[in-house]
């Protein structure tokens, strides 16, 4: 019994979906490469709950679906955002350059710098970023991850290299449209799944995917937990996810289904979801 709760042990053999045996110590976990065996009873750790700042024009914006024709301006001073969040006790920042992710290349390279030179806080980014020296010059910068979208598909060489160098700094950023992945800006629709895709990405060094639901996202609704709880089971590596998280109760089920974290955008400035309450019912969690 701890802090007044009970928590039970099965002790029990068993085996890998890839056959290996896994020892009562490694109860918790599966073969090194395999997605998770939790026990019934673990108790899941909080989730990271990540304010997300997507840059358009030099401003603080929310697509809807990501569709750039139906933009929202939030605030023409996304520092002064920034330095909201971080105040309110955020546990990092990230930040999309809507502008990059369409055309290819940074477009908001020095409001970027300015952000993340003012942050106490870590601040993972993408959008735009399709060169390896690009990574090391944001990492170098000061960015704590860099989020790779569109790279990880046109050019999975990259993210290897990228993975060997940087490891834990590397994030693949896998956006989704009704199951398939998207790119570039969400415009160009492929033939991948996105679990697929995520098994892929794994194989080649990726140890941690954000995943948004395109069709979820900025509308408010709800996160499509179904397509969620797949990709957390089947990578067996750390899932953020993102797209129509909109109330305390769906971080509570994120949280459940093991997701690491949760970027939630259009919901914090609208005030449908108060971020202070978030963050404090979190830590009871």
């Amino acid at each position: 019994m701890v802090d007044g709760h009970y928590y039970y042990y099965i002790i029990v053999y068993a085996q890998c979906q890839c056959n290996a045996a896994i020892l009562p110590s490694q109860i918790v976990t599966a073969c090194s490469g395999c997605y998770n065996y939790e026990s019934f009873f673990k108790k899941r750790p909080p989730i990271d709950i990540i304010p997300s700042i997507d840059l358009r024009n030099g401003k603080c914006v929310r697509l809807y679906k990501g569709d750039f024709h139906r933009e929202t301006v939030f605030s023409d001073d996304p520092l002064d955002v920034a330095l909201k969040w971080q105040s309110m006790g955020a546990p990092r920042l990230h930040i999309v350059d809507l502008d990059g992710a369409a055309t290819g290349e940074i477009l908001n390279l020095e409001l970027i710098r300015n952000i993340t030179s003012a942050m106490l806080i870590p601040v993972q980014f993408g959008g735009g970023i399709r060169q390896i020296e690009t990574v090391e010059g944001l990492l170098k910068a000061g960015i704590d991850r860099v989020i790779l979208g569109t790279a990880a598909v046109e050019s999975p060489n990259l993210i290897s290299e990228a993975c060997r160098r940087y490891h834990e700094s590397i994030i693949v950023g896998i956006d989704a449209r009704n199951g398939m992945v998207a790119t570039r800006g969400w415009v160009n629709n492929t033939s991948l799944t996105a679990v697929d895709f995520a098994k892929s990405m794994i194989g080649i060094g990726v140890r941690r995917i954000v995943y948004t639901d395109i069709e979820r996202d900025g509308t408010l609704t709800e996160p499509n937990f179904n397509t969620i709880s797949e990709m957390i089971q089947s990578a067996g590596i750390p899932v953020i996810a993102a797209g129509g998280i909109s109330s305390l109760e769906h971080l509570k089920t994120l949280q459940k289904l093991g997701a690491e974290g949760a970027i939630i955008g259009k919901a914090l400035y609208t005030g449908d979801i108060d971020y202070k309450k978030a963050l404090e019912e979190n830590n009871r969690l």
